[in-house]
């Protein structure tokens, strides 16, 4: 019945794209009024020879602000959804004792045996400090049969990355610095999340943990989504919401876009970080909805 239900689907799917591709205007067709006036608004109102951004950060502006925050929510939401149990509440002076009794009944110039060793590297990975495997694949041994613990990936893939990353980053920035060129705001953010996620894979968490945490990227969110209110706002000065309060530089330049550019920017920082949230926090989410044993102590379940 799966594989029935997923020719059905498969094929509906098919067919709508099909008649999407036959029903495509032709070059002789007549334009969308939206894409006329995006021509006629373009270059005389917002100095800008690119039509599609003017319709997205400037005649639509209104419409891509509730994107921006369609994405916002989203992003609380999946915060919420994967955000790990609270951590235990602890009486002053509880863990300190704790390290205390700890070395007194073994210290450390005492040899440990097997699952001591390994319970340390564990606490040591959840408390942020150096693994005791090695930091990339280079280091180990070949040919052992348990699975390579390395937080970094070869020697091949490390260059590659960092090879990679100048070109993104140049990219990404050029496809919201440049507002008369196809682009804007939102693909640079995600452009800029692809080079993190190329850093995470090829080093390991350890390289971007200073940049990539929770407090400061929640922060910077929030900064691109005040900008973004802050720059349509003061379209209110000129009359409208959205509209250009900006001055106008010559075409074919930076600040050719006026407020186009400002909104582009605030974009970028928003996309960029809200995306950057939700994909560590998706990464992150290690443990289950519900407890095996619903009658279990929470002491028992956190263990």
């Amino acid at each position: 019945m799966r594989t029935l239900v997923g020719w059905v689907l498969g094929g509906a799917t098919a067919g709508v794209l099909a008649l999407g591709v036959v029903d495509l205007p032709r070059e002789g067709a007549g334009l969308p009024q939206i894409a006329r006036e995006a021509l006629r608004v373009a270059l005389p109102q917002w100095h800008t020879t690119e039509p599609v951004s003017e319709v997205v950060y400037g005649t639509r502006a209104f419409d891509t602000f509730g994107e921006t925050f369609l994405l916002l929510a989203a992003v609380v939401s999946v915060l919420l959804l994967g955000r790990h149990r609270e951590r235990r509440r602890e009486y002053f002076g509880e863990e300190e004792a704790g390290k205390e009794e700890q070395q007194y009944e073994n210290p450390g110039d005492e040899p440990v045996g097997p699952s001591e060793r390994s319970a340390r590297e564990a606490d040591a990975r959840e408390s942020g400090g150096r693994p005791a495997a090695a930091v990339t694949p280079d280091a180990e041994k070949v040919g052992t049969a348990a699975p390579e613990p390395a937080w970094g990936m070869t020697a091949v893939v490390r260059l590659a990355v960092r090879w990679v990353v100048p070109v993104l980053a140049v990219a990404g920035l050029y496809l919201m610095l440049q507002g008369y060129s196809p682009g804007g705001g939102f693909p640079a953010g995600v452009v800029l999340v692809g080079l993190v996620l190329l850093v995470y894979a090829g080093f390991g968490y350890r390289r971007i943990a200073r940049v990539v945490r929770p407090g400061p990227l929640e922060v910077v969110e929030l900064i691109g989504a005040l900008l973004v209110i802050v720059v349509l706002a003061l379209g209110f000065l000129r009359g409208s919401f959205g509209a250009n309060w900006l001055p106008l530089a010559p075409e074919r330049t930076f600040r050719s876009g006026g407020t186009m550019q400002a909104f582009s920017a605030a974009e970028l920082i928003e996309v960029g970080t809200g995306l950057t949230i939700v994909i560590f926090s998706i990464l992150a989410v290690r443990h289950d909805w519900t407890p095996a044993n619903p009658d279990d102590s929470d002491g028992k379940d956190e263990q």
